[in-house]
C-alpha cells in the first residue's frame, strides 16, 4: 500500500513547492475562503457532503455574510487517487489560503492530508470522516459518528435491545483499518461482557461472490452477522444469503448502506436489517428535527442522504463558530476559536459537536436506529431515542 503512495507523494510535494511560490496574503476585508477535499468523480463518490456545505454558505452569504464577509468556498475533486487528494489539499491550503476546511468527504483524504494540515496549522470539520485518521489527528473534526464507533452501536443494538445471540462479523478490510474495527468490537466487549461467535476478516470489497463466506458464517452458527460493507457489496451478500436459503439470520450493519437505493434493491433481508444512523433518519419526512435541512436540500436539489446531513451540519458548525468571533477572520483566529469552541448542539445528532484542543476527534458516539424489513423496501424508525456508546 504504502509503495502505492509513494509516487503520488512525490508528486505531491512538487505541487507543494508550486504552490507555495504563488501563495499570496489573505485580504482582511475580502472573502473568507474555506474549502473542502471531496470525492467527486472516482470509484467512490461522496458529492452531497460539499455540495450542502456550499448550500449553507450560500444562504449564509444571502443574508449578508459573517460579519458582513462573504464565504467563498472552494470544493476541490480528489477522484479517489492519493496525488490528486495531496494536490487538492496543496491549492486549498497553500494556493488559496483557506482559513479552513469544511464538508470534506473522501475515503483517503484524511490519511493523505492529516500531516499536512498539521504542518500548516489549518483544521478541517469533516462532513464525512471515513478513514481512520479522520478520527486520529489533532487537526480533524468530523461531524459524523464515523464507522468504527457506527460498529460499536450496531452491536449494542444488536446484543443489548435484539438480545440476539450467536452473533458473528464479516469485515471489509481496506488499508490500515483492521486495528480500528477489532478495537471497536473489543469496546462491545467491554461494555456488554459478550463475544462474537464467529469472525471473518477476508472479506473483499467489490467481491464478484460472497457464497463462501456466508456459507462459512451460516456453518459457524451465526444467528446475526455484522458487517461493514459498502451497498453493492451488501446486496450481494443478502443475495448469496437468500441463495442459500439463509432466512433465519439478522444483519447488524453500518450507515453506509442507509439509503433510499439500497432499501429498493434488498428484497429478501432474512430477520432484518438494522442500522445505527449517524444521523437523525432521513427517511423520516415528517420530523421536525430535519426540517431546516430537508428544505435548504430540496430548494438546492441536493440529495436527501446521510451524506448531505454530515456536510450541512460540518458547515453550520462552522458558521456558528465564525459568527461569534471578535476581530480579524485569518487561518490563526479561526483555529484559535475551534480550538476553544463550546460544544453545539442539534436536533439531528445525538452527540453535541466540539472541535476542542483534544489530540484526536472522535466524540460522535449516538445513533439513531433504522430497520429494513423484507419484502417492504422501505426503512422504518426502529428506536424512540438515540442509541448511545456508554461511557466507561
Amino acid at each position: 500500500m504504502m509503495r502505492k503512495f509513494l509516487p503520488a507523494l512525490a508528486a505531491a510535494v512538487l505541487v507543494t513547492l508550486v504552490a507555495a511560490g504563488c501563495a499570496g496574503t489573505a485580504d482582511p476585508n475580502g472573502p473568507i475562503v474555506v474549502g473542502s477535499v471531496n470525492a467527486l468523480s472516482g470509484p467512490a463518490t461522496f458529492p452531497e457532503s460539499s455540495q450542502a456545505a456550499k448550500a449553507v454558505f450560500d444562504a449564509a452569504n444571502a443574508a449578508g455574510g459573517v460579519h458582513g464577509r462573504k464565504i467563498e468556498y472552494h470544493a476541490i475533486d480528489d477522484k479517489g487517487d492519493p496525488a490528486a487528494a495531496a494536490a487538492a489539499a496543496r491549492e486549498i491550503v497553500g494556493g488559496d489560503q483557506a482559513v479552513a476546511l469544511v464538508g470534506s468527504s473522501s475515503l483517503i483524504e484524511c490519511q493523505i492530508n492529516a500531516k499536512y494540515y498539521q504542518q500548516e496549522k489549518v483544521l478541517s470539520i469533516s462532513g464525512i470522516g471515513v478513514d481512520p485518521s479522520c478520527f486520529t489527528s489533532p487537526n480533524i473534526g468530523p461531524a459524523n459518528v464515523g464507522p468504527f464507533h457506527d460498529m460499536t452501536l450496531t452491536l449494542l443494538y444488536g446484543s443489548e435491545v435484539l438480545h440476539l445471540e450467536d452473533m458473528c462479523a464479516l469485515l471489509e478490510i481496506a488499508g490500515n483499518t483492521l486495528p480500528y474495527y477489532r478495537a471497536a468490537i473489543d469496546e462491545w466487549s467491554k461494555i456488554t461482557g459478550k463475544k462474537l461467535k464467529y469472525v471473518d476478516a477476508t472479506v473483499p470489497y467489490n467481491g464478484s461472490d460472497y457464497t463462501p463466506y456466508i456459507v462459512k458464517a451460516r456453518a459457524a452458527g451465526c444467528k446475526a452477522v455484522t458487517v461493514n460493507p459498502v451497498e453493492p457489496d451488501s446486496i450481494g451478500q443478502l443475495k448469496a444469503a437468500q441463495a442459500q436459503g439463509w432466512k433465519d439470520v439478522t444483519w447488524l450493519l453500518l450507515t453506509s448502506v442507509y439509503s433510499e437505493q439500497y432499501a429498493k434493491a434488498v428484497s429478501e433481508a432474512g430477520q432484518g436489517v438494522y442500522v445505527p444512523a449517524e444521523f437523525y433518519p432521513f427517511t423520516d419526512p415528517s420530523s421536525p428535527r430535519t426540517k431546516e435541512w430537508r428544505d435548504l436540500m430540496t430548494r438546492n436539489n441536493i440529495p436527501l442522504t446521510s451524506f448531505s446531513q454530515g456536510g450541512y451540519l460540518a458547515a453550520k458548525y462552522f458558521l456558528q463558530v465564525l459568527n461569534g468571533m471578535q476581530g480579524e477572520i485569518t487561518r490563526e483566529s479561526v483555529t484559535k476559536a475551534l480550538r476553544e469552541m463550546k460544544p453545539i448542539s442539534d436536533p439531528m445528532v445525538g452527540t453535541p459537536y466540539v472541535f476542542g484542543p483534544g489530540q484526536t476527534h472522535h466524540d460522535n458516539t449516538a445513533g439513531w436506529p433504522v430497520k429494513l424489513a423484507t419484502g417492504t423496501n422501505r426503512w422504518q424508525i426502529a428506536g424512540t431515542d438515540w442509541l448511545r456508546i456508554p461511557r466507561r
